[in-house]
């Protein structure tokens, strides 16, 4: 088995779907803070599945992002990667070995790296995690997890992570069917809001950064009502500016639906390769009766189609119908567009300093109980 990382110039990176493994997304992030480095990562084919030959290599870039805690130390962070997929037995060994093949490139008082895994949850497809309706309660404690994933690695020593940091659970639409099966996958609920929406005027159309204070205003509508955490408006900003503008790179769309010039609700559309993923969503709380957010969605991933799309990423979601999660209202709303929900194994973590990482992980529960 073979693992081999050499450093990489982001804007040499391949275009991929994962718009957080872009140099898009380094450039973005590196205006947050943090320092991107980028990688070609090499394996033999057994390390992915144990019954490959081990001379047939693969290979992906990968996107590492460098986060300081204090003056002294710091950890690295992979979002949404690694990219290549290895069966269920074997996730734990790959990054085992990704873990200490990168070891050497990261600053030497690195406390420990944590991947924002894609991969689906080893957990969503096993009946007795699903309750009698047919909805997936989630996966085992995180002592069980841990207990799967680390089968099959020598130091026994992936956690998982206290918090996830990218979205885990999250509805695919297939874009390669025609606009007429798409609306027929609909729930009807989701299809009349949209006739409704244009029935009463509602425009969608797509706008520049001089209209991103419209944008932050519906934005701080939308986060007060939810009593969601407050990013400053440079946060969105920067997302637009970072963008490639081209086919090759990744496209940044700000489209606002108005209603004789008010704006109602607002979306960031994300284009990368063949996915296009609603990044961000906001809209007002005033005028909710012209249903604004659903006709909005729906040119939005005619949009994405029409770009050349097979696939649209709606970002974010409950993992089931349960009514006390803080996403139940998001996920009736996206589940109505049709896609299929997947789950993602969220985020672990390797540790190279174990009692600065226990320390780091005491820091982060109790910011996150505050949460």
């Amino acid at each position: 088995m073979i693992c081999n990382l050499e450093e990489k110039a982001l804007e040499e990176f391949k275009t991929t779907n994962v718009i957080s493994q872009t140099p898009f997304w380094a450039r973005v992030k590196k205006d947050q803070g943090f320092i991107p480095k980028g990688f070609e990562l090499t394996i033999s084919k057994d390390l992915l599945f144990s019954t490959a030959d081990s001379s047939e290599k693969m290979s992906e870039d990968l996107l590492v992002l460098i986060k300081y805690v204090d003056d002294q130390y710091c950890f690295a962070y992979i979002p949404y990667g690694p990219k290549l997929n290895p069966t269920f037995e074997n996730q734990g060994l790959f990054l085992e070995q990704l873990s200490e093949s990168i070891k050497p490139h990261l600053p030497e008082n690195c406390i420990f790296i944590r991947y924002d895994l894609i991969w689906e949850n080893q957990w969503a497809n096993e009946e007795e995690y699903f309750d009698p309706s047919g909805n997936w309660i989630g996966p085992p404690p995180n002592n069980t997890q841990e207990y799967r994933v680390n089968f099959n690695t020598v130091n026994w020593n992936l956690h998982k992570s206290i918090v996830d940091n990218l979205p885990k659970n999250t509805f695919f639409l297939d874009l390669t069917l025609e606009e007429k099966e798409l609306l027929y996958n609909m729930r009807y609920n989701t299809r009349y809001c949209i006739r409704q929406a244009n029935k009463k005027g509602i425009r969608v159309r797509e706008y520049g950064l001089n209209h991103i204070n419209e944008w932050y205003k519906l934005y701080l509508d939308t986060a007060r009502r939810h009593k969601m955490p407050l990013q400053d408006q440079d946060c969105f900003a920067t997302i637009l500016k970072n963008q490639d503008n081209s086919k090759k790179g990744v496209t940044v769309k700000m489209l606002m639906a108005d209603l004789d010039g008010h704006f109602l609700a607002s979306m960031f559309l994300v284009l990368s390769k063949e996915r296009g993923t609603y990044l961000y969503g906001a809209s007002s709380s005033k005028k909710d009766k012209y249903m604004a957010s659903y006709l909005l969605q729906w040119e939005s991933i005619k949009m994405a189609k029409q770009w050349g799309c097979s696939e649209y990423d709606m970002f974010g979601s409950a993992p089931n119908l349960n009514q006390a999660h803080p996403l139940h209202g998001v996920h009736i709303f996206k589940k109505g567009f049709g896609g299929d929900l997947y789950h993602r194994m969220g985020c672990w973590d390797y540790p190279y300093n174990n009692q600065l990482y226990n320390r780091y992980r005491v820091q982060e529960a109790k910011k996150s109980h505050k949460c």
